[in-house]
């Protein structure tokens, strides 16, 4: 479970100093912007960089101790990891980020995560990913085997993700991979 952490804290750390902050989040809202299509300075663009600081604002900022601004690598850890031992808390928290993330990604705000809606969001926050990858996990996310993604399903997926022990969930598949070596 420590090393799928890392690699996902690795990639919220858009600038790589090894803090999260609320400029990574901004960051990473610019880059799935660009990746959905969104022209520099768009109200469209905007509005995916505000959701952004609304999940550094909500669900990051309030746990950082004595008032910091930047939550380092350890404290992720170890605040993510103990989510796997509280699903209710997981569910609040988690939950909360993937509404966020499901109002970014379901682009054309049908409820539903389509496989290139998936894809264009997935690839604003791992560059590297292959439209193939994509579709692997995409597979593997799809529990019904309808085509796209539910709302429950996307949820599920991004909870399953930071809080499963189990490297054979449906959700480790979240970021497009089950490898995650550096």
């Amino acid at each position: 479970m420590t090393a799928k952490l890392e690699f996902g804290f690795d990639h919220l750390d858009a600038d790589g100093d090894g803090q999260l902050t609320e400029q990574d989040h901004r960051a990473m809202g610019r880059s799935v912007a660009e990746s959905l299509g969104h022209p520099s300075g768009s109200a469209e663009e905007q509005r995916i960089v505000d959701a952004y600081v609304r999940i550094w604002r909500d669900l990051h900022l309030p746990y950082i101790p004595g008032g910091g601004a930047s939550l380092s690598r350890e404290q992720f850890l170890r605040s993510t990891r103990s989510l796997a031992d509280d699903q209710e808390a997981a569910r609040g928290t988690l939950g909360a980020l993937a509404e966020a993330f499901l109002e970014v990604a379901d682009a054309d705000a049908d409820g539903r995560v389509s496989p290139e809606e998936f894809y264009a969001f997935q690839h604003g926050h791992f560059p590297t990913l292959s439209r193939e990858r994509a579709d692997e996990a995409f597979a593997h996310l799809d529990r019904d085997g309808d085509g796209a993604l539910s709302r429950e399903e996307f949820i599920s997926a991004i909870i399953e993700f930071w809080t499963s022990t189990d490297p054979k969930s449906p959700g480790t598949w979240w970021t497009g991979t089950q490898n995650f070596t550096p």
